[in-house]
């Protein structure tokens, strides 16, 4: 029972990684580049940031649950698997890392968004859009690593 819950974990795990690294590394570029395959003058790079939020907004929902999942499984892990206060605490920083960008980096994008095209064009728009990068990538570089942390665990 305790592996088969495991592989389940893991490929949800496996999945919102995948899914995070396509929307950042082959998404992002073909919406915000778009003359690269349809021409000029199709969109803005507003228009871009816009298709952009709506492909994050739809994330977060799954980025959310997977937080979820991974406590549920942390707290089963602890009272009926492998005891592993390591991948507890990366629970915890997946947590605080996956809550920022869903809670405080994505809707400031959205309000800003909504107050027109020179509300990005701002250094604290760039900064805090910066910051949601490393916080993406912080985040993801935490799963590979309790993924693997989990997997290696299991085949102990």
């Amino acid at each position: 029972m305790q592996r088969s819950v495991s592989m389940v974990y893991f490929l949800i795990l496996g999945t919102i990684i995948g899914v995070e690294l396509a929307a950042g590394a082959l998404l992002a570029p073909v919406i915000f580049y778009p003359s690269a395959y349809i021409g000029e003058g199709v969109l803005s790079h507003f228009q871009s940031g816009v298709l952009m939020t709506q492909i994050f907004l739809k994330l977060n929902i799954i980025l959310f649950a997977s937080v979820i999942i991974a406590w549920a499984y942390e707290v089963y892990m602890l009272k009926f698997g492998t005891k592993d206060i390591i991948s507890f605490f990366f629970v915890i920083f997946i947590s605080i890392c996956a809550y920022m960008f869903i809670f405080y980096f994505t809707p400031y994008m959205v309000e800003a968004q909504q107050h027109g095209e020179q509300a990005i064009k701002t250094k604290e728009f760039a900064a805090i859009h910066q910051a949601s990068e490393i916080d993406m990538k912080v985040l993801m570089m935490l799963q590979v690593t309790l993924f693997f942390r989990r997997f290696w665990l299991i085949l102990k």
